[in-house]
This record gives structure tokens, sequence and C-alpha cells, in this order.
């Protein structure tokens, strides 16, 4: 794993800052929000958007920067962009689906389901179960996914296609990070095989489940799986990507990424409308959204980077700094970076997306430390402002 894959795997949990910021004030929500986006944007990111929604039901918009260096057009309200790791909350939601129609178990061994999958170097699917593999805790190496540390990687590897069944025979070249069930540590792998869980349990691939049982009922129009294709739908954001201290920002908006951990295209609308639904409790039963939310420790790192941080089944709990605690998911992708949260009882929320994302460790915390003041001042504040979609 490259340090900025390592970095994105880190940060895809992202949420709340040590200290956020000077927003204890109840000023204008628009302008609170829109200097937070401007702040981000200063840091070089190319586009910023943001989105917060109150417990009225009424959404502020803010959008800093431009979606195109090239033209300098402006970022549009109902941008796309890759979602990155939020693709693993989907995915999640439609395992316990599944759990809860009774054709699937969160105990149950991945051997079960998927006999010979996991195995080698130490790897044992009968020792692995579907729980482990949600939350992070299975051990699985994650050194199977493909890094760009460098423009040329990126253009010769852009439209590589890998299926699942490639990545996770690539892990399996590693022996696991610990025995199952006795750490953790993030793992994109682990998400591309509940990918194969939930065909095998299906019949159908999990991004036709995502769309029936969710994309469909609640109405995300703009919420696309991109298949082999490596360009957005209009209009979109184009991303970014800082590969050298000082170099220029690289296009890498075109790619080809499409497997359970990080397939889906989206926007700030759609991303806020599904994590609202699902903290709301409109997804998942009560005992099945309570599973999800029990959550464990994440790693020495991890915690470093964002303290309090706990991990449950595709979804990450943090402490406010206003007191009580919120629900996040982050995502990442080369030149994309996104990042949200939702109060515990699903009525506040807020959706940053970014088009920029930096190979230097010290660009890539500090944006990921203005983006997270910005998702805690949105969630501590009440807003008031009138509706701005």
């Amino acid at each position: 794993m490259t340090g900025a894959v390592a970095l994105a795997a880190v940060t895809s949990l992202a949420g709340v800052p040590a200290e956020a910021a000077s927003g204890r004030e109840r000023g204008n929500d628009r302008t609170a929000l829109q200097r937070d986006t401007d702040a981000i944007a200063a840091l070089g990111v190319a586009g910023v958007q943001a989105r917060t929604t109150g417990s009225a039901g009424r959404s502020v918009v803010a959008s800093s920067g431009v979606s195109d260096i090239g033209t300098g057009r402006p970022v549009p309200p109902t941008a796309y962009f890759r979602i990155g790791s939020i693709n693993k909350t989907f995915v999640a939601t439609v395992v316990l689906h599944l759990v809860g129609e009774g054709r699937l178990g969160l105990d149950d061994t991945v051997e079960r389901r998927l006999p010979g999958v996991l195995r080698g170097n130490g790897n044992r699917g009968d020792r692995i179960t579907i729980r482990q593999l949600l939350q992070h805790t299975s051990g699985i190496s994650d050194e199977s996914y493909p890094g760009f540390d460098s423009a040329e990687e990126y253009y010769a590897h852009r439209y590589d296609i890998h299926t699942p069944e490639e990545i996770v025979a690539l892990a399996m070249r590693h022996r696991p990070v610990f025995e199952p069930g006795r750490g953790w540590s993030y793992s994109n792998t682990g998400y591309a095989v509940l990918g194969l869980v939930i065909e095998k349990v299906t019949g159908r691939p999990w991004y036709e489940e995502v769309s029936t049982r969710i994309i469909r009922p609640l109405r995300l129009h703009h919420t696309v799986w991109p298949g082999t294709s490596a360009t957005l739908p209009r209009p979109h954001l184009r991303g970014y990507q800082r590969f050298e201290s000082g170099g220029p920002l690289v296009d890498v908006t075109e790619l080809i990424d499409a497997d359970a951990s990080g397939g889906l295209i989206s926007t700030t609308a759609d991303l806020d409308r599904f994590v609202r639904a699902l903290l709301g409790g409109r997804l998942l039963r009560p005992e099945l959204l309570r599973q999800m939310q029990r959550t464990v420790p994440v790693d020495e790192e991890t915690n470093q980077i964002m303290p309090g941080a706990r991990y449950g089944l595709g979804l990450s709990s943090r402490p406010l700094s206003c007191g009580g605690t919120y629900w996040t998911h982050g995502g990442d992708q080369l030149g994309y970076r996104t990042r949200n949260g939702v109060a515990d009882d699903g009525r506040r929320s807020v959706v940053v997306a970014m088009s920029t994302q930096f190979n230097q460790m010290d660009s890539a915390l500090g944006q990921e430390k203005l983006a997270h003041t910005l998702v805690d001042n949105a969630l501590c504040h009440e807003r008031t402002a009138p509706l701005a979609d």
C-alpha cells in the first residue's frame, strides 16, 4: 500500500478535529458554512461543495473554487463526484438487509458462503465471519489494491480493470495482519469479499442490490454505478491529485474503479439523503441499526488522527466538540475526498466533497483538519438559514 493510499484508508473514517474552530457563535448559517468551505479551497483544493441539513429538514449549500481548472467553471450544486469508501456504508446496509431476511448471518463464516476463496498463507475463511469483514477485524491484508504514486503510474494504469476475484486472490498472497477478531485494520479487500458474498446469496451483483434496496426507494436519482466506464456523468467535479510537493495538480478524473469498496458516483444532495435515511431508521429495522452501531476501538494510528473514533458495521462514531457523538464514513478516491456526519438522532447532517487529494502528508492532514472543522461546526450548531438548494 502506498503512503498516499495508506493515509486515505486511515482518514476515510473521518470526522471531528481536536479543536473545532471558532464556530461557537450562532452566526448566519450560510456565512459560517461558506467560511469553512473557503478555508478548504484556500489550501489548494480545486473545488469544494458542502451541504448541511438541519432538524427542520432545510438545507444550506456552500461552494468554493472551480469544478474544472481548465475552464474555470464554478462548482454546480448538482455536481457528481466519486464517493470512495462511503460506498462501504451502502454495502453494509445491504448485508444487514440480508441478515434481517434470514438469508445471511453476521456470524456466518466466509468459508460457508464462499468456499475456498480465503485460503493460503495463513488466511482461513473458516475463521473469518461476515461481522469481522464489515468491522475491519478480519485481519485480511489490504495489499491487494493498486495505488498511484506518480502521474506516470496513473496514466499507465487508469484504465486497468480489476475483478473482485483478482483483488481477493492478490490479498491471499499475503499473510493476515492478525488473527481474526484480534485487532482492527482497515481493509478494502474485506469489502470486495462482501460484494462477492452478496452476489452468492442473492444471485445478483452487489450494485444491483444497492440499487433495488437503497437507491430506488430513496429516489437517489444522481447516485450511479459506473461499471467499466472511466468517466462521470455531467455536471461533475474534475478530480485532481498533487503527486509531488510543489508539483502541479494532475487531472485524474478518468479512472476505472467499480468494486464494492468504493465504486459509486453521487452528489452531496443524494449522500445527505442517504445518511439521514439510514440514521433516521428508514432503511434498517431498529435491531439491525443497533447492530450497525455496535462499535469497537480502531487501531492506534487511526486513533491518533481521529481521537475517540470507533468502528461499527460500515459506519464509524466520533465525539462532537459540543458533546455527544455522531456517525460518519468518509470516502477517498484518487482526486476526490468526501466527508460526512450525522447527529445521533439522524436530524442534523453534513456532507463535504473536495476535488483534490495530496500525496504530501502535511497537506493531506491540513485538508483533513479543515474538513473535520466544517463537519463539527455544522453538527454542533442548529442551522436556521433559508433553503438554498
